[in-house]
């Protein structure tokens, strides 16, 4: 059952649209005050607008940012630091898939730049906001086409055969090693790292790519995905149901624990997987 968020401040990425603004509009029913991280002013306008006829005028504000971009994931950063001295939930929701490989402004392939870098630098960049909350939490939106797929480090980008489920797949394996590492780090502080899968979701995920691949995975999500309520259900109850506090370092699903995949599991991966992160945003702890 989920708790109140009266007075707390959550950030969500990808938040003005599909999964990511029906988990905002559930969070601020709850109480939080809201940064929605996205890069089309006009949704972020119109987000803002829902989330404000729902709890009230400045209830949302939003921050506009291409998290494919390192240099606008750090001037972003810069303007949450601006805005408030702590963070109580960090919910990593953006993502995308990109069915022909393309490299984003860093050189980096786009489906890894934009789903596991973004996540991994929007984090390291807030976490010192987040440990300032002891009880803080962090949730990141990975999904079950995890399973199957792994990490080849001697090509993590896929230069050599690339396929764009094949590179999303990664990309969300990616992002349960993430969040099981920063677990680890954090243990003893507090702060709940944990993963998720949403769902088979009907949203506008998908539409970047041309026409055709667009439509279909509309036409497929239409008719077999759940609605984005529903979606947003998994992200909201760990960012805000009492009885997840303390649990750390899983993975979810329908809103209880669930088991991933072996590959998600190894601690020797995960610490790579790191360490190539750290390497690629030229971090270095």
């Amino acid at each position: 059952m989920q708790g109140s968020l009266q007075g707390k401040l959550c950030v969500i990425t990808g938040g003005t649209d599909g999964i990511g603004l029906a988990t905002a509009c559930g969070l601020a029913a709850r109480g939080a005050r809201l940064l929605l991280i996205g890069k089309n002013p006009d949704k972020g306008a119109a987000a803002t607008a829902k989330i404000g006829a729902l709890a009230g005028q400045g209830s949302a504000e939003f921050l506009r940012a291409d998290l494919s971009s390192q240099a606008e994931i750090h001037a972003l950063a810069k303007q949450i630091h601006d805005r408030t001295s702590q963070i109580d939930v960090l919910i990593n929701n953006a993502g995308g898939v990109f069915m022909k490989r393309q490299e984003s402004v860093d050189g980096i392939e786009m489906t890894f730049a934009v789903n596991q870098i973004g996540y991994f630098l929007v984090t390291h960049l807030l976490l010192d906001l987040i440990t300032k909350n002891p009880h803080a939490r962090i949730v990141n939106v990975s999904s079950d086409l995890h399973k199957g797929p792994q990490l080849d480090f001697n090509d993590l980008q896929m230069r050599n055969g690339y396929s764009g489920m094949k590179a999303y797949g990664r990309s969300k394996l990616a992002n349960i090693l993430f969040s099981n590492e920063l677990a680890r780090r954090l243990q003893g502080q507090g702060v709940c790292v944990n993963s998720l899968h949403p769902g088979f979701v009907h949203s506008n995920f998908g539409q970047n790519n041309n026409f055709l691949i667009g439509r279909l995975i509309s036409l497929s999500s239409g008719l077999f995905g759940i609605s984005v309520e529903k979606g947003a259900e998994t992200s909201i109850y760990l960012a805000s149901a009492p009885e997840a506090a303390g649990i750390s370092g899983k993975y979810f699903a329908h809103c209880r624990q669930v088991r991933p995949s072996p590959e998600s599991q190894s601690e020797e991966a995960a610490a790579r997987l790191w360490t190539e992160c750290e390497r690629l945003t030229g971090i270095k702890q």
